[in-house]
């Protein structure tokens, strides 16, 4: 097996994921293409010495977030908004304005915020994995994702759970 044919390997098994969380970081699909596209580029030219390391998703992943948070500091692009939802298909009305809702909360926050966010709660990263990844502390994680989540209530406060679930949720967790 050649070079290429292991890269290839190692972008069809993780592509998806990687573009789920370009897409979150980003909140535009082609712009996450784009971004994943260059960082792809970028990995390619260290394969031979990544192809052989345990884990070269989460080299990827940090690319990612550090070549995200890197392009926000350029100057920036026009964002048009638009009233119509995104295409696709969704299970239901409500799935949809919260998605909506959401993608235009974390378009609010700024990039470092919101980098942990993605990592998270959509990676399901933990606050050490999350901090190495952001090359920081885990108190610096956790700080920055109080201020988001506090930013995110702020900015989208009907993607709380009404207190009626939340009521529920601590009756069945004792």
């Amino acid at each position: 097996m050649d070079r290429n044919d292991s890269f290839r390997e190692f972008v069809a098994l993780y592509q998806q994921s990687l573009m789920r969380t370009a897409y979150l970081l980003t909140g535009d699909p082609h712009l996450a293409e784009d971004l994943l596209q260059s960082v792809l580029l970028k990995v390619l030219g260290r394969w031979p010495k990544l192809a052989h390391v345990a884990n070269p998703q989460a080299y990827a992943r940090k690319a990612l977030v550090n070549h995200y948070i890197s392009w926000r500091r350029r100057p920036a692009r026009a964002e048009l908004p638009s009233s119509e939802p995104p295409k696709g298909s969704y299970s239901s009305e409500e799935s949809t304005v919260a998605r909506l809702a959401m993608r235009q909360a974390l378009a609010r926050l700024p990039p470092r915020q919101r980098a942990v966010i993605v990592l998270r709660y959509y990676e399901d990263l933990t606050e050490h994995e999350t901090a190495k990844l952001l090359n920081c502390s885990i108190g610096t994680v956790k700080s920055q994702a109080h201020h988001a989540l506090a930013r995110l209530r702020e900015c989208a406060p009907e993607l709380a759970p009404r207190s009626e679930e939340m009521e529920e949720l601590k009756g069945t967790r004792r």
